[in-house]
């Protein structure tokens, strides 16, 4: 049996509050040094043909910050990422994330520029025959494509990000 001093008794309810206060204070530390760990993921790029759709996070991004006309080339003509089936005529469809047309994009083919820059969330490019055969050439089976994010001020040229694809030809 345990016994105490007279008039005093166990403060069992003290040591219980300051458990629970440390093991707070822990699960509060933990909590933020794993956040502190996590990247903010990047903005992301769909592509879609009829009803299947294509999505993925940046092949090449930094935060909004320019990754330069070099790079940008250099991660578009890397092989694309996932792979859509395109089939002839068909309406290709690009949805971007509103950071990335905040900026503006451009539509790149193997690693070089065939669109204007836009400023729109989503565009639909219809009818297009990617797959055409190119003089003399035969039609290809596959296509890489970039959505780029940049940035076509007056005085500057700004690169921010690459999402790459991989289209299928849906006739071949």
């Amino acid at each position: 049996m345990t016994t105490l001093p007279r008039g005093e008794a166990a403060d069992v309810h003290g040591v219980v509050r300051r458990r629970r206060a440390v093991a707070v204070a822990g699960a509060v530390s933990a909590g933020l040094l794993l956040l502190s760990a996590c990247d903010k993921p990047s903005p992301r790029a769909t592509v879609t043909v009829g009803k299947n759709s294509v999505s993925a996070e940046a092949a090449c991004y930094d935060d909004g910050k320019d990754i330069g006309q070099e790079e940008a080339t250099k991660c578009a003509q890397k092989k694309g990422g996932d792979t859509i089936e395109v089939p002839q005529s068909e309406t290709l469809r690009i949805g971007v994330d509103p950071e990335i047309a905040d900026t503006g994009w451009a539509l790149w083919i193997n690693g070089q520029q065939v669109t204007s820059v836009y400023k729109k969330t989503y565009y639909s490019f219809q009818g297009v025959d990617l797959f055409a055969d190119q003089q003399g050439q035969a039609a290809p089976k596959t296509l890489n494509i970039s959505v780029v994010q940049q940035n076509k001020a007056a005085q500057s040229s700004k690169y921010e990000g690459v999402w790459n694809f991989r289209l299928e030809n849906g006739d071949a």
